[in-house]
């Protein structure tokens, strides 16, 4: 089992539900969830049910909340926390991910995958010159939070992989999905979610370890081999 806390849940969960692995969520407010634009086709912002997915209401803050998600078998963990920080306060991310990290260590869960942001950490260069204002005046302190975010989880002892996407979009996935070492382009969140999802299902995933910026443009593809061989079975 899956699990993904809070954030933008409602652009990613109708993608990790294609998995076969049942998906547990913890968010704020579970009956305001639709299904996203894009990835949900007619269906766009109608109630987002799911008979694999469980949704759990409950603050990432409070440590007995995101416990109560880690009282079922959870294998791997997505972290997809966002808000404005007028609403969740300047240390939401960074409070949350640590109260993850905590009921994951209690638990013997290793595969954590979290969603920040291009231009966090190291990759500030990676940021269009609009988006760099941003970081520098409007949006300084959930920066700050996030880059406290990305500490945390490099400290974690647990396999990790921070995602730093370009551009969010709402459109269809692509299935392009490119790990980019220059500046980032726009990408659909149907397709961060893949990328996050092979994060925690890819048993050789490279990039743990790593705190990769993605796009649908450019850079260096991302495609996971889902071939019978890949699998050490014979083709049929």
């Amino acid at each position: 089992m899956h699990c993904i806390v809070n954030g933008l849940i409602d652009a990613y969960i109708r993608d990790y539900t294609v998995s076969d692995s049942p998906l547990f969520t913890i968010h704020s407010n579970p009956s305001n969830l639709v299904i996203p634009k894009g990835s949900g086709g007619s269906n766009a912002e109608n109630p987002l049910n799911d008979p694999k997915l469980t949704m759990i209401s409950g603050d990432v803050t409070k440590q007995a909340d995101v416990d109560k998600v880690f009282a079922q078998k959870i294998d791997g963990v997505i972290v997809a926390l966002g808000g404005k920080t007028s609403d969740v306060g300047e240390t939401m991310l960074t409070d949350g991910t640590t109260n993850i990290i905590n009921a994951m260590k209690d638990k013997g869960v290793k595969r954590l995958a979290v969603v920040t942001s291009i231009g966090a950490g190291d990759s500030e260069n990676q940021a269009p010159f609009f988006f760099k204002v941003l970081m520098w005046t409007a949006m300084k302190k959930i920066f700050l939070d996030k880059n406290a975010q990305e500490e945390v989880v490099k400290k974690s002892g647990l396999e990790w992989c921070i995602v730093r996407p370009g551009g969010l979009t709402v459109e269809p996935p692509t299935g392009i999905i490119n790990v980019i070492e220059g500046e980032a382009g726009s990408i659909a969140r149907a397709d961060v979610a893949q990328f996050c999802l092979d994060a925690l299902e890819v048993e050789d995933f490279p990039y743990i370890g790593k705190a990769p910026c993605i796009s649908s443009v450019g850079g260096t593809g991302w495609t996971k081999d889902r071939s019978a061989a890949a699998r050490g079975q014979q083709e049929a």
